[in-house]
């Protein structure tokens, strides 16, 4: 199926069968028919058999298929959902199949890091930034596919599910990718805006996770809305800093991938990052956590990230320093608190 051949039957391609690539799914297809890829078949006998996938109920007009090269030459616009960790190998699954005029819309807020750090022969540890991508710059390195974009915005699963009404954002360089997209997944409960930062807005979408599972952590202590306030009045000063470090613009942090999101994500027990934190002030165990959930909480993976970035380029982050100690050194959350509160920074807003 070329680009230049496109009709209102041409299915759309949604890679992902979490709960939201679902979602993504029966957004589409509210405008599209949607070929909806999953790996495992029986998974897409499950599906098709029962019109029924990660708990939700699925349109009569997509079809779960674990054929990729159906899905690539019977669609032009794909939505890539998955998980960063499987998104490099799941595109070199796909790379065969994909042609220069398909269209990629990603939705993954994760990061894929080359190599996380080296040890100098000062046995220094030095983290490079140039190795943390974004998804786009994967699917660049990865496909012969050009017109990228991504979908970001705070948009649970749970709720899209229950149509409710709910906004996002599609950001790419590409015009036509900014139309094509919106054009198949808006509808009366889903609004859509444009973006052409498109870094801007994959890194807003990413960052603002560890500020949901330190939100979580508060909300299990029992803490309220002035210290959830603080929190997150402070935290965004530390994602827009990590974010203009690594290319992003400022305003995309003020929109739906920005403030839109934290609120979603930092406010909700629907988010998997907040129930992460949520959980370990109930004192389960990370190890404990990862292993019973059913879906990856991409934060962790970017709280570690953070961290180590915010050392490598001397960047005072508090709120992601005791986020990641808590996290992966057994910090108690009473002594993270106590950090916080006797940081010496006065100054309100200094990353305007």
């Amino acid at each position: 199926m070329s680009y230049k051949n496109v009709s209102d039957k041409t299915p759309v391609g949604v890679i992902g069968s979490g709960s939201f690539g679902t979602a993504i799914a029966n957004l589409v297809a509210e405008n599209r028919p949607v070929l909806l890829y999953s790996r495992r078949p029986e998974k897409v006998k499950e599906i098709n058999d029962t019109k029924m996938c990660a708990g939700q109920s699925m349109h009569n007009r997509i079809i779960a298929t674990n054929d990729m090269e159906r899905v690539c030459s019977e669609s032009y616009l794909l939505f890539p959902s998955v998980p960063s960790s499987n998104f490099r190998s799941m595109l070199q699954d796909f790379s065969p199949y994909l042609r220069p005029d398909h269209i990629l819309v990603h939705t993954t807020k994760g990061l894929d890091v080359i190599e996380e750090a080296t040890i100098t022969e000062e046995g220094q540890r030095v983290f490079n930034p140039a190795n943390i991508l974004t998804m786009s710059k994967v699917i660049l390195e990865e496909t012969n596919v050009k017109r990228i974009g991504c979908l970001s915005g705070p948009n649970l699963s749970r709720e899209l599910a229950l149509n409710q009404p709910a906004a996002t954002v599609i950001a790419s360089r590409f015009d036509e990718v900014i139309r094509e997209a919106s054009a198949v997944i808006k509808g009366p409960r889903f609004q859509v805006y444009s973006s052409h930062d498109i870094v801007g807005v994959e890194l807003a979408g990413i960052l603002k996770n560890t500020l949901a599972i330190a939100a979580g952590a508060l909300s299990g202590m029992g803490y309220g809305q002035n210290t959830l306030s603080f929190l997150l009045s402070r935290g965004i000063r530390e994602i827009i800093k990590i974010g203009t470090a690594l290319g992003a613009n400022k305003a995309a942090f003020l929109g739906l991938a920005g403030i839109g999101d934290i609120i979603a994500t930092c406010t909700s027990p629907l988010s998997r990052n907040f129930t992460v934190g949520y959980r370990i002030a109930q004192g389960e165990s990370l190890d404990y956590i990862i292993s019973t959930s059913s879906e990856v909480a991409e934060g962790l993976k970017t709280v570690n990230i953070c961290y180590m970035l915010g050392q490598e380029l001397n960047i005072n982050l508090p709120i992601i320093h005791v986020t990641y100690r808590v996290l992966f050194e057994d910090w108690h959350l009473a002594e993270a608190i106590t950090f916080l509160m006797n940081t010496t920074e006065s100054q309100d807003v200094d990353y305007i």
